[in-house]
């Protein structure tokens, strides 16, 4: 088949192990692939570039202006974001490919589910159920959040249709992984967070953990992973409550400062 008009672009740092999957998965689907790498010290960018696709670098700004970027190196109006370490399984590329088949969609968007695999695993856990974004979608209609905390595509008022296939995403190369990264989106989430009420953290303090693995655990069903499920739904929903202990203490440190500010004598 000939390639689709779309463009498919992915952010990256340090994914060498990992994007030349990403990128084999849509290559031969898609009219281009551009990465946007933010400053990787692998071999990310040699991999990328091998591998057909434009490397543009770009220093970290945030994640929704990151995929702004992103979306404004494209010469398509359609766009496939996919993160360094997600595969396009065959279902999704034929439901994709159908899409196209006459002429592009007249949508704004698609839904795509988007399945987490654990550890060693090749495919997700029976039952699946983690997230839903909009990975496919026209740039004339909407675009990604100006945002520095969240990722994602604003619909704004327009339709948008949803995808029976699903991604596959590989987020951590092991549980010691995953607590690295959760440690450090903790810290970035807290230091970039908009400012909040004292009370309303010390509230959180005592729910977000109980809440959170609940929501892990059963709505997005990691009660079918086994070990490895209850592993994951616990190291996430502890880190969820570490980023509201650091964001309480932020909020602390800035009561004083201001406090101490206004007993400082007048000049």
């Amino acid at each position: 088949m000939p390639r689709l008009p779309v463009s498919c672009f992915i952010i990256s740092k340090n994914e060498a192990d990992r994007i030349a999957r990403t990128i084999l998965s849509v290559r031969d689907m898609v009219d281009e692939v551009i990465v946007v790498d933010s400053g990787s010290t692998d071999d990310t960018v040699k991999t990328a570039t091998e591998l057909g696709a434009r490397v543009v670098f770009n220093a970290w700004p945030g994640f929704g202006q990151q995929k702004r970027f992103a979306e404004s190196l494209c010469r398509n109006n359609w766009l496939l974001n996919l993160d360094a370490d997600e595969v396009v399984t065959p279902q999704l590329q034929s439901e994709i490919e159908a899409l196209f088949a006459k002429k592009a969609p007249s949508v704004a968007g698609f839904w795509i589910d988007d399945l987490v695999v654990y550890p060693g695993n090749t495919k997700p856990r029976v039952f699946a159920r983690d997230h839903r974004f909009i990975r496919l979608y026209d740039q004339n209609k909407i675009r990604f959040k100006d945002s520095t905390l969240f990722d994602n595509v604003d619909p704004e008022d327009h339709t948008i249709a949803s995808l029976k296939a699903p991604l596959h995403h590989f987020p951590v190369r092991s549980f010691d992984d995953l607590i690295a990264k959760c440690d450090e989106r903790a810290s970035y989430n807290a230091a970039n967070a908009k400012a909040k009420s004292r009370r309303s953290l010390t509230l959180r303090i005592w729910t977000e953990f109980p809440m959170q693995f609940l929501k892990y655990y059963f709505w997005r069903t990691h009660v079918f992973g086994g070990m490895a499920g209850f592993q994951f739904a616990m190291i996430t929903a502890f880190y969820r409550f570490i980023r509201i202990v650091r964001m309480r203490e932020g909020s602390s440190a800035k009561a004083l400062e201001l406090n101490s500010s206004r007993k400082r004598p007048g000049i």
